[in-house]
């Protein structure tokens, strides 16, 4: 059934947009982002101005495009926030060991976390090393195995186990804090390995003041306690390990090589006083419907993500402070919009639902899109699947696509049935280590047991594409340069549009509800 449904969308499509170009739906594509990411949005950081003038824009373009108000204030659904800024000029923190005590600079050395809950104002505690910090007892690892970690600071290093999946790897890794909080940790220090650095600790560093966000539904949070978080120079990693009798560079050249890593106590306690201030804030995820066309399966939804945040105002760079974020994800948004003009003017109509869902605070932790996703403007066991844009970035041709979740539930042969049709291979994610498969929305979806693909330009490790992303994430990445200056290949992301409204209209239009595959983790889940 789904390879005899396979041509009916790319008929559509090309029955609907015959007369244009890929430059010219690029040059319009690239139109909303010069609109979501110009200066006047100051950056769409949650709860701003500037966020509620780029909803204004996106809520008159689903207006005209006839997509109905399904939030609940119209077009809107609110989330409640506490707003959390660290203060770091008021904030310690120190290694103390039998020579006394090592004073860590705040942020310059360490960067603590304000997201997922109030953060503890004191803490003096034990640490412990618990190698990659991954509780995969499914998987035969579990890093905790033997370490007490109650009253403790647990420090885990990045990377993990070349023999376990990236998904895998990545979701233990969004579940560690509420975990550890679970078996009576204080508080959790991530390191990363000086080769394994994606950021610039620099970029970090200006990052640091910017405000976090949690609930204000307690019952939402991470953890139901105060639990620190942080996160330190890569460069001084060494530090944690003094007295140990470890070698941090040996430690490092192992996980860079994803082989095993011992877990063991360390000599050190970590003492920390931490400041903060709070307030209230509420900031409105966005959502239009496009009625499907079938009496029964209209009944159904297919959601279409994209956030539409950004970090607002920060420390400037270079004399700039707006981080604009064009890809990040003002591009996303506009696909959406592209991906919603499509569908209309399609001849072949989905016959379920198309949520649009543009959501707020992903750049705090997914928190808009976990709300939508726990608690849905429509009933939650009619959402069948989530098709996520983040940041595609158009800085290449495309020849390839990544559907980040293809192989762990039959969305996979959607993506993949309409690659073959439009010569579009599947490659997969190069760098499965990223942990990207948690760090944008559709993660949300996929814990409330919603399958899932998040899609992403396609290529491969050791390539001059891959060098050219890796360049991007180091220079321009969650910087005030992610902006509309920035060289963009409009028409490359047109192809990407045309693509993921194939992918839409398939799993719209297939009788049968998008399944996880037998053998997914991720299909325990499903409800």
């Amino acid at each position: 059934m789904r390879l005899s449904l396979l041509a009916l969308p790319l008929v559509a499509l090309s029955v609907a947009a015959h007369a244009e170009t890929n430059e010219e739906k690029g040059a319009r594509w690239w139109s909303h982002v010069q609109a979501i990411a110009n200066d006047g949005m100051e950056g769409r950081g949650t709860g701003t101005p500037g966020y509620d003038r780029a909803a204004d824009y996106v809520i008159a373009q689903m207006q005209a495009l006839g997509l109905k108000p399904m939030g609940v204030d119209g077009y809107k659904q609110p989330v409640a926030f506490v707003e959390q800024v660290i203060q770091s000029d008021k904030s310690s923190a120190s290694l103390v060991g039998p020579q006394g005590a090592a004073a860590l600079a705040v942020p310059g050395d360490l960067i603590f976390s304000g997201g997922g809950g109030p953060v503890p104002e004191s803490i003096d505690a034990p640490m412990v090393f618990a190698g990659y910090g991954l509780h995969l007892p499914e998987a035969g690892h579990d890093d905790f195995a033997g370490l007490d970690l109650k009253g403790k600071i647990v420090v885990v290093l990045s990377g993990g186990p070349a023999n376990i999946s990236g998904a895998l790897k990545s979701h233990a890794r969004s579940e560690r804090a509420h975990w550890l909080a679970a078996q009576g940790a204080l508080g959790l220090i991530t390191l990363v390995t000086p080769k394994q650095v994606e950021i610039p600790w620099v970029r970090r560093v200006a990052l640091a003041s910017a405000p976090a966000l949690y609930y204000a539904d307690k019952a939402l949070r991470d953890t139901e306690t105060p639990f620190l978080g942080a996160q330190f120079d890569p460069a001084k990693s060494a530090q944690f390990f003094a007295g140990t009798g470890k070698d941090f560079d040996a430690i490092a050249a192992a996980a860079d090589a994803s082989a095993p890593v011992a877990s063991f106590p360390l000599a050190l306690r970590f003492k920390a006083q931490v400041a903060a201030t709070r307030r209230d804030l509420s900031s409105p995820n966005l959502v239009g419907v496009m009625p499907g066309s079938d009496p029964k399966l209209a009944k159904e939804y297919v959601v279409l993500s994209a956030h539409l945040d950004g970090y607002g105002i920060g420390t400037p760079i270079k004399g700039d402070a707006i981080y604009n974020g064009a890809f990040d994800n003002a591009s996303g948004v506009a696909s959406l919009l592209e991906i919603a003009r499509a569908l209309k003017a399609g001849k072949l109509k989905p016959k379920r639902s198309i949520l649009f869902t543009f959501v707020t605070a992903e750049e705090k932790g997914l928190l808009g899109a976990r709300y939508f996703a726990r608690r849905p403007t429509v009933p939650q066991k009619d959402i069948v699947a989530d098709l996520n844009f983040d940041m595609a970035l158009p800085i290449f041709p495309l020849t390839a696509v990544t559907p980040i979740g293809y192989d762990q539930s039959s969305l996979g042969q959607d993506a993949a049935a309409v690659s073959a049709a439009m010569n579009l291979p599947i490659t997969p994610d190069p760098f499965p280590d990223r942990n990207v498969f948690i760090r944008s929305d559709q993660y949300a979806f996929i814990r409330e047991g919603i399958p899932a693909l998040f899609f992403k330009y396609g290529f491969k490790a050791g390539t001059p594409e891959a060098d050219t992303e890796k360049a991007w994430r180091a220079n321009l990445y969650h910087s005030p340069f992610d902006d509309l200056n920035q060289p963009v290949l409009p028409a490359e992301t047109a192809k990407l549009n045309d693509y993921v409204t194939a992918v839409t209209l398939r799993v719209a239009n297939t009788p049968a509800r998008p399944a996880w595959n037998a053998d997914s983790f991720f299909k325990r889940f499903a409800k």
